[in-house]
């Protein structure tokens, strides 16, 4: 995960200028179109006729869902099928947006940010270009990984009142099903966290310092993330745009609150991990403290053993210690003695 993608291809370029940035995550472009009303459900694959890709002309509903954003050839056909605003298909080709909500009168256009767990346990993060017309719904993703099989799920069964309603409630469906990813994505990273934690209270090592900070950039770039996007479904759901229908704006509403929940538990979490870091650095600490108080105490018992060894180390040949017959262990005796005594005095200082 890239914090910051490189912007220099854009420079002294005109406004609408299409050109792609961020990493191109699929080789080939896919597009699976649904169209479907309240009796019939039509799924199909689109290959290579973009052209003949367009808004149905009856009162249909049409998802067209494309997978791979690199291929400026595809934005452009899209754009004049649908007749997409420039500034619309350029904001498409930057996947280095915030997420956002523009209005452009006969188009609503979202920006979010789609959350997936990796095998490495890492979280992938990828932009979802959302735009609401009269009567469809384009979804742009910089890959074919998404979270929208529940709700092609329930096209293809009609289930509930995704087929009866219109492509308003469609985006909601949409954008609840990549809200949902939220919370199961927070769930794997607060576990994650919690392992940590213990690790760090039982037996820290250099490892867990590692572990520590892949969390604080997971949660960088997930608060990052999330956290526009916020006031983004605040103004959809008092958005006065035509498109949106009253009905809907109370789901809007509901993802809001779900969105505020998923901020405060960033919030916690990003805590959580600080809280770690300096229990990591404590431990540390103490232990370090630990070690040099043991070999402070034994330098300083050794001092006086020392200064009575080298006192008798000494050659001079008047010493009258030196013919004493029990000179040597009386000394050893007096060296014994003064060190049992400050290891009591340590005891007694709670030193040791």
């Amino acid at each position: 995960m890239k914090l910051v993608q490189k912007r220099s291809r854009k420079t002294g370029l005109p406004p609408g200028t299409l050109v792609h940035i961020g990493e191109k995550k699929s080789e080939q472009v896919t597009v699976t179109e649904f169209r479907y009303s309240s009796a019939t459900c039509n799924e199909r694959q689109v290959d290579g006729s973009w052209d003949l890709v367009a808004p149905p002309a009856d009162d249909s509903t049409v998802w067209l869902n494309v997978s791979g954003v690199h291929k400026m050839e595809v934005l452009e056909a899209f754009g004049r099928q649908f007749t997409l605003h420039p500034l619309l298909l350029e904001d498409i080709a930057n996947t280095d947006q915030r997420p956002k909500l523009d209005d452009y009168d006969t188009h609503v256009f979202l920006v979010m940010k789609m959350l997936t767990p990796t095998g490495r346990q890492e979280v992938m993060v990828e932009q979802v270009s959302l735009v609401l017309g009269r009567n469809f719904v384009l979804s742009f993703q910089e890959n074919g990984t998404d979270v929208f099989e529940p709700v092609r799920d329930r096209l293809r069964g009609g289930k509930g009142r995704l087929r009866q309603a219109g492509p308003d409630y469609l985006l909601y469906s949409l954008v609840d099903a990549i809200v949902d990813q939220y919370f199961a994505v927070l769930e794997g990273v607060g576990e994650k966290i919690e392992s940590v934690q213990q690790v760090v209270v039982a037996d820290p090592k250099p490892d867990t310092l590692k572990d520590i900070h892949a969390l604080k950039r997971q949660l960088l770039f997930i608060r990052r993330a999330v956290w526009p996007l916020r006031d983004v479904m605040n103004n959809l759901s008092r958005s006065d745009c035509p498109l949106l229908q009253q009905t809907t704006k109370i789901f809007f509403r509901d993802v809001y609150d779900h969105v505020v929940q998923i901020v405060d538990t960033i919030e916690t979490l990003r805590e959580m991990v600080s809280a770690s870091l300096d229990i990591y650095l404590s431990s540390v600490s103490y232990r370090l403290n630990a070690v040099m108080r043991v070999l402070t105490v034994i330098t300083t018992i050794f001092m006086p053993l020392s200064f009575i060894a080298s006192i008798y180390g000494m050659n001079f040949e008047n010493m009258p210690e030196l013919k004493f017959e029990w000179g040597y262990p009386i000394i050893l005796g007096v060296m014994a003695a003064v060190g049992i005594g400050m290891l009591i005095a340590f005891r007694k200082k709670q030193w040791l």
